[in-house]
């Protein structure tokens, strides 16, 4: 026994040697960016919400198991990892305990001969190959030489996958082979339990150098298998637990990150600030969390399959845009490593190598491929091990906008009607409240303060105070809160953006110019409440003006109302006799979590019978308008606004119901696309949830 000894000894000190090596180089490439502060610092400070995240995410694998048949495999053989350290601990204690007193007895103390250890043993065994079997058949269902590009593995690195399923069946089969070997020979710790291991025992003849054998190859295995997961995609069997702990919360969506330059938030005014650090344009910008999220990403594609753009034909694959800045990182590491410890390279293809730029057509990222994003944080929502796909999208193009100067033209004229007007389509500010008119009740607007009995400022916003089609909402909302009795007063001309399309489109700077600008207004006035129509003021407003010293209580339309429909001061009294389908906006249902309250309003209106699409809740399909991109032209693949009609006409809807003015904007040109064509009946139209709810509270026929 003592030649398995060193054997296995040796071959361990190798492997280990090896794979501390990886891992060293792993962390110096991770740690060549800019650091991230303070990623650390709120671990520290939520550690107990960051133990939970732990918990549910990384050993209750929740994300995983919303996709039941892939989940639940994904779970066996996660657990598999954990539960069998007792058997590689049995293992190195058998051949150590063979070379000292010859006879391979080994048993864990205290724990070590319970039979409830040894069938836990053995059925997470069992359940690790029906979990690889499993994963098998998906991948050949899923393939992407059959399906293309509507496989979620398209573009994956197909070849490591099935050669890590391969190891982990090296590993078990060899497992219970040692484990049966043991029993024959009498050295097995369990008399009962362990049922497979045992009735192999019965079945194998009694044989020392079966059981020697048996061991190494189960430890080679092993150790073949440690070298593999830190140099392919299994990578974040390490890493994902980190990349969970170092997550932005409670999701990685509601606020943009804050722009950061050597992990310090930016200062505008700051007349020592470099502009061309302002976003990330080469790979080595990326922080140490960026490359946490390539070395976690599993390549499996559910990112992929829930995206709007790749599901219009178009270039954008969030899985995609990871793997390639993942790819080219281990390409130009060695360089990045040398430089970063202050080598100065003179070689001119390592500095183009090591300039290439991020984005552009010779980039490592295609433009188009960074603009078909709508932030519609799918991609981050389905994502098992919490990479932020949104935050490299923003800060390429915080590097795009500032820097480069170079996005879609059409964008350009956003930005300057923001600039100019304090609107995205550049009308002037004393129209914020020409709405008010057509009401038969007084609005209060405020001038200095807000008025002593107002209890909610409404945030009417840009569009809400000047798209036709928005303007009913706000009406409409303005009614019913006044029919509930809750005073409320608006800012009128005194509103201009939140600056929500700026950030998106990663104008940062004009962004924070806004955004202070409406602070300072919304504290001198003494704003505490806010209730806003549009999901994306509404998100703006409660989740990124913290960051700028503008905090307040916001609550989204929907949930005031439903609020007020529960206590009873709004009924819906009159049967609105229609079948509804309701489409989740982006930035109301994931990014926070609304998804209740809208359906709850429908559900209290008499004669309504609803009928969800085959996508909806946290997998609800984009219009496409989010990230700037109702202001971008659509050019390639089909318009996702149209895709989204398409899925809601397969309910045979009468009214198609939202809760965001970009949506009944984008769901209603495609509509009226599609009764040109006859697709639609001409009755179908797209409303606000609030007009249901007026229509029935006050019996508008």
């Amino acid at each position: 026994m003592l030649w398995v000894a060193i054997i296995g000894l040796v071959m361990t000190v190798l492997a280990v040697a090896v794979a501390g090596r990886r891992a060293l180089f792993l962390y110096k490439l991770a740690t060549v960016g800019p650091p991230a502060p303070e990623r650390i610092a709120y671990a520290k400070t939520h550690a107990a919400g960051e133990l939970k995240a732990q918990l549910v995410e990384v050993f209750g694998q929740k994300k995983l198991l919303k996709w039941t048949p892939s989940g639940t495999a994904h779970f066996f053989v996660m657990w598999a990892f954990f539960i069998l350290l007792t058997v590689y601990v049995e293992a190195y204690g058998a051949i150590i305990q063979g070379a000292i007193t010859g006879t391979p007895d080994f048993h864990i103390p205290l724990i070590g001969t319970w039979g409830v250890l040894g069938f836990l043993q053995d059925f997470i065994a069992v359940a690790c190959v029906l979990g690889l079997v499993a994963f098998a058949v998906i991948r050949v269902r899923n393939s992407p030489k059959t399906l293309g590009r509507d496989s979620r593995f398209s573009g994956s690195h197909l070849g490591g996958a099935w050669l890590v399923l391969f190891m982990i069946f090296n590993i078990i089969w060899t497992l219970f082979l040692a484990r049966g070997a043991a029993a024959a020979n009498g050295n097995f710790p369990y008399s009962s339990g362990a049922f497979v291991s045992l009735a192999l025992g019965d079945a194998l003849p009694g044989s020392a150098l079966l059981e020697e054998i048996a061991l190494l190859l189960h430890i080679g295995f092993m150790l073949v298998f440690l070298i593999i997961v830190l140099n392919s995609k299994h990578l974040h069997i390490f890493t994902a637990p980190l990349n969970v702990l170092f997550s932005r919360r409670p999701d990685g969506m509601g606020a943009a990150p804050e722009m950061r330059v050597d992990g310090k938030a930016v200062d505008f005014e700051d007349e020592d600030l470099d502009p061309e650090r302002l976003g990330r344009g080469k790979i080595g910008d990326t922080t140490w969390k960026g490359f946490l999220d390539f070395y976690s990403c599993t390549e499996c594609g559910r990112c992929q399959s829930q995206c709007p753009a790749w599901n219009t034909d178009k270039p954008l694959s969030p899985k995609m845009l990871i793997l390639d800045q993942r790819d080219h990182a281990f390409k130009t590491a060695p360089y990045l490593m040398a430089a970063a410890g202050g080598v100065e390279h003179t070689d001119t293809d390592v500095l183009a190598l090591l300039e290439k730029p991020l984005v552009g057509e010779e980039g490592v990222i295609h433009p188009d491929v960074l603009w078909s994003c709508t932030n519609c944080g799918a991609c981050v929502e389905q994502c098992p091990v919490d990479i932020e796909h949104i935050d490299h999208i923003l800060d390429m193009r915080r590097y795009q906008v500032m820097v480069e100067s170079s996005f879609p033209s059409e964008a350009g004229v956003m930005v300057k009607n923001l600039e100019n007007k304090g609107n995205p389509w550049g009308m002037s500010e004393m129209k914020r409240a020409d709405w008010i008119e057509d009401l038969d009740f007084e609005v209060e607007l405020v001038e200095d303060k807000m008025p002593e009995d107002a209890e909610y400022l409404f945030w009417v916003g840009c569009a809400g105070a000047l798209e036709d089609r928005a303007k009913k909402t706000t009406k409409a909302v303005a009614e019913l809160l006044h029919i509930a009795g809750v005073k409320f007063a608006v800012l009128g001309p005194m509103e201009a953006c939140t600056g929500d399309p700026a950030r998106r489109l990663g104008m940062e700077y004009l962004f924070n110019m806004l955004a202070q600008q409406n602070i300072e207004t919304l504290n001198e006035a003494g704003v505490k409440k806010i209730v806003a129509t549009c999901p994306h003021c509404f998100n703006t407003l409660a989740n990124e003006y913290p960051q700028l010293g503008g905090t307040y209580e916001v609550v989204h339309h929907t949930q005031l109302l439903s609020k007020l429909v529960e206590e009873g001061l709004l009924t819906p009294v009159t049967p609105i006799e229609e079948k509804i389908t309701y489409h989740d906006p982006c930035f109301l249902g994931r990014h926070n979590k609304v998804y209740s309250q809208p359906r709850d309003i429908m559900s209290k209106v008499p004669g309504v019978r609803t009928q969800e699409m085959h996508r909806h809740k946290d997998r609800g399909f984009c219009c496409g308008a989010g990230g700037a991109r109702m202001w971008m032209e659509e050019r390639i693949g089909k318009r996702i606004n149209t895709e989204r009609v398409d899925e809601a006409l397969t309910t045979d809807p009468d009214t198609v119901s939202t809760a965001c003015p970009f949506c009944m904007v984008m769901l209603g040109d495609a509509i009226n696309e599609k009764k040109n064509t006859g697709e639609a009946k001409e009755s179908l139209e797209v409303v606000d949830v609030a007009q249901l709810l007026i229509k029935s509270v006050k019996g508008v026929s």
